[in-house]
């Protein structure tokens, strides 16, 4: 090891930390990655030959090789390990080093960690990283928050390594504690949503209007020149013209529809339970994932129901319905997400600048849309803006596609196709848009077997009515 003064530190070198770290060495640091695998060692030596860039198994080494305040960031799997690590580097730290989460970390251990080092004067940062490994190596959206003084020492490395969009850095502060790794949360959250509104569309396509693959590369490809242009649309297009290479089968049709997933999309989910917020949308895309993984239960129900008999006419439905109905989706995913970080950042005091989040999604991460400039000048506009439909460009959009999402809405209900995301949408949009719900039949409910209690519209007051007596 030549170089014992070291501008960065990074612990975990499979591929995303690799990327991460060569990134960050081309950007003209010096770098040095800790790895319990040699191997892991020696192909970062490899790949980063013209930079200056090292890796060791030595915790001590590698600490020690670091300029103070030293800058050491985690790309480990979350939970456990990431507090192993922090453990077993305290009795190395000096007061004022700065370690910096940017795992897929869960809020709430981001804050028990940011307090814990707090005491000890260590600095911590919850860094959420989105691009995958690409994004990763040639720049990825990167959402910081926690210490701020510190961000500051480790800015100029964060804006040399993200993503750019008309020359602006993909990072910016966000706010305090955990709300790096929160607005990272509610990002796959969305994810997660786009996702299931794209697979619902393919389906349609497919089983409903009964589109080929080439068929719908080129209705995918038309799309992401207008406004859906986003990278999940993007990619999509791309998936419907690769084949096989032993069977000469278009791959799409030969991959198991059982859908995993890493627990992100559950995370938000809950929080917006914990937190009051509805988010239905994200929600569906989340309980779809479950309902794939029953691939045997979904097969005895689909003979016992003949769940793909068609009723209506194909003809009624054209894929520019699709491509609003999606339109109008996509709108409504990120207002239900950008809705529970205001609730959230409001609860937890984080400060969160909307306009700042759009900005720094627009490139390197999985959600990067053409879209987020129009919500990003939304919140220009309004940074106080209560949910994205209430925006009059907004606005405008929604009017113009909400026919089609209910025309596309119908045809699914009609034809057995599965729309769990696309009908959450709408039904989220028309709840939200009627200034009268039939809860008040609920809250009469509730006082009749609970003796709940309940308001009434004519006075002011909290009444309960022995309901058994009239």
């Amino acid at each position: 090891m030549k170089n014992k003064n070291f501008d960065f530190g990074l612990v975990g070198l499979g591929v995303m930390g690799r990327n991460f770290i060569l990134n960050v060495a081309e950007n003209g640091y010096s770098c040095i990655g800790l790895s319990s695998s040699i191997e892991s060692i020696k192909i970062l030596r490899k790949e980063g030959k013209d930079f200056i860039v090292d890796g060791t198994t030595s915790e001590k080494e590698f600490i020690n090789s670091l300029t103070r305040p030293r800058k050491i960031m985690l790309l480990v799997p979350a939970g456990k390990p990431v507090d192993s690590t922090i453990n077993r580097f305290l009795p190395y730290l000096d007061k004022d080093d700065i370690i910096i989460d940017g795992g897929n970390s869960h809020y709430d251990d981001t804050e028990r960690r940011y307090e814990f080092l707090k005491e000890k004067n260590i600095n911590f940062i919850g860094a959420g990283v989105s691009g995958g490994s690409k994004g990763a190596r040639f720049g990825p959206s990167i959402m910081p928050g926690g210490d701020k003084d510190s961000y500051e020492i480790i800015k100029p490395i964060f804006e040399s390594v993200s993503a750019k969009i008309n020359g602006q850095p993909c990072v910016t502060y966000l706010g305090n504690t955990s709300s790096g790794h929160y607005v990272k949360m509610i990002h796959n959250g969305i994810e997660y949503g786009i996702m299931q509104l794209i697979s619902e569309s393919y389906h349609i396509l497919k089983n409903g209007l009964k589109n080929k693959n080439f068929d719908i590369y080129n209705t995918f490809k038309k799309w992401n020149d207008g406004t859906l242009n986003s990278y999940l649309i993007e990619i999509t297009r791309d998936i419907f013209k690769v084949k096989d290479e032993k069977s000469d089968n278009y791959l799409i049709d030969l991959i198991l529809d059982k859908a995993k997933q890493k627990g992100t999309g559950k995370w938000t989910s809950q929080s917006a339970m914990d937190f009051g917020v509805s988010i239905p949308t994200i929600d569906s895309s989340v309980s779809m994932r479950i309902i794939s993984s029953f691939k045997e239960t979904r097969g005895k129900a689909e003979k016992l129901y003949s769940a793909n008999k068609m009723i209506s006419s194909n003809s009624s439905l054209k894929t520019d319905d699709i491509e609003k109905a999606l339109i109008f989706s996509f709108i409504i995913t990120f207002a239900q997400g950008l809705s529970q970080l205001k609730l959230v950042s409001e609860e937890k005091s984080y400060n969160l600048n909307y306009e700042k989040i759009c900005k720094i999604w627009r490139g390197g991460c999985i959600i990067r849309a053409k879209l987020l400039e129009d919500f990003m000048q939304a919140y220009k506009n309004n940074p106080s803006l209560e949910s994205l439909i209430f925006d009059e460009n907004i606005s405008e959009i929604i009017k113009k596609t909400v026919l089609s999402i209910r025309k596309v809405s119908i045809y699914c209900i009609e034809n057995n196709i599965p729309s769990h995301a696309i009908l959450s949408s709408l039904s989220y949009f028309d709840s939200l848009k009627s200034s009268i719900l039939p809860m008040n039949l609920i809250q009469a409910q509730r006082d009749y077997f609970g003796e709940h209690t309940y308001e009434r519209i004519d006075k002011e007051g909290v009444f309960h009515t022995d309901w058994e007596k009239n």
